[in-house]
């Protein structure tokens, strides 16, 4: 018997010749309370899977790449706020780098004013070191501060107060200062800073050793561009002595940083630090001068940060992945249920058919 031709079909009836996906006449399907209870399972859960995934397709994560830095020409921005336990006319602060140049105080300020905060800034210090805290113990949350301090949730809400002549126990000492980017170190000491044929001084000659006090507090220290809400490691820091001679450093490792978010596109400079404090004893084998010294030096590797999101064409192949899984998943676990149910049914109805026999033989 020969085959109609195609040339003798209609288009419609090629393109149905075609089907992969034949269709099953609904009097030949049978539906059962069991299959419909697994439906509705199947459709609750995609749907939670698909709410699910779609917050993950909204959410964004940081990318971070390492590269050498090659930018070692432009100047370097240290923007300072620190208040000091002492009178202003006993200290100096100045920057020294490596290369021996000395950047001049001028652009440092120093206002009288009392070290003890008010009741509102030492409510935010204290939220401040909460999250200071937080950061050393879980590092994924500068992921958050990266996308959300750049709009100013985490800047200082308290305007400072200017305190009484009387309370007037303390130095702020504050402003911008540009060096170059090589090593060097920011200090605050006794005296203020003069340069004399063997070099860089303070002059601390008629200071008495009983007015020394180098208890501090950090109001505010970065490098770079100054970055809305970005919380640096030493904001908030205070530290108290009774000694009177105290030396306090911090050895500063500054890495370049370029941001890129949804938001804004930065470019920030880091840091990561280490405290070493002592005290020094004049005569004996502990050498040093008492003071505060920030020394610093800048990474080699630049870090940049972007903000990734899931492309929406891996969103929608995850979201197929997650229909045609469930849907074959269900159909699967249907149908060897069903035929687990099924064996039990037919030896209970073989055992039923037994005990019949048996009964009318006996």
């Amino acid at each position: 018997m020969r085959r109609p031709s195609l040339k003798n079909k209609k288009p419609i009836n090629i393109i149905k010749n075609l089907d992969a996906f034949p269709k099953v006449p609904e009097s030949y399907v049978a539906t059962s309370a069991f299959g419909g209870t697994v439906t509705l399972t199947v459709f609750i859960l995609m749907a939670l899977l698909t709410v699910s995934e779609f917050f993950v397709y909204q959410d964004t994560w940081m990318k971070y790449e390492y590269e050498v830095d090659r930018d070692f020409t432009s100047k370097l921005k240290i923007k300072i706020d620190i208040t000091v336990a002492m009178k202003c006319e006993r200290l100096g602060a100045d920057v020294l780098d490596i290369a021996g140049a000395v950047v001049a105080s001028k652009e440092i300020k120093y206002d009288s004013v009392s070290f003890d905060p008010s009741t509102q800034k030492k409510q935010w210090y204290q939220i401040l070191q909460q999250i200071q805290n937080r950061l050393r113990e879980e590092q994924s949350l500068q992921d958050v501060l990266f996308k959300s301090a750049l709009k100013g949730y985490f800047s200082d809400p308290a305007p400072r107060v200017d305190s009484t002549p009387e309370s007037q126990n303390a130095c702020r000492i504050h402003g911008k200062i540009y060096v170059n980017k090589v090593a060097g170190n920011f200090h605050i000491t006794l005296g203020k800073p003069i340069e004399t044929i063997k070099g860089h001084a303070h002059y601390a000659s008629f200071i008495k050793e009983e007015v020394y006090n180098f208890s501090h507090r950090i109001d505010h220290l970065s490098f770079g561009n100054d970055v809305p809400g970005h919380i640096n490691p030493l904001d908030g820091m205070e530290k108290t002595t009774l000694e009177q001679n105290t030396l306090f450093q911090y050895f500063i490792t500054v890495v370049p940083t370029k941001l890129h978010t949804s938001n804004v596109s930065v470019d920030m400079h880091q840091f990561s630090v280490t405290e070493r404090e002592r005290v020094v004893i004049n005569g004996k084998s502990s050498q040093g001068v008492s003071g505060i010294f920030f020394k610093y030096k800048l990474s080699p590797l630049m870090v940049r940060v972007s903000e990734e999101q899931m492309p929406l064409s891996a969103f929608l192949v995850r979201l197929c992945g997650i229909v045609g899984g469930i849907f074959s998943t269900s159909d699967l676990l249907h149908r060897l249920i069903g035929s687990f149910v099924d064996i039990i049914c037919f030896r209970f109805r073989l055992a039923n058919k037994d005990r019949e026999v048996l009964n009318q033989v006996s």
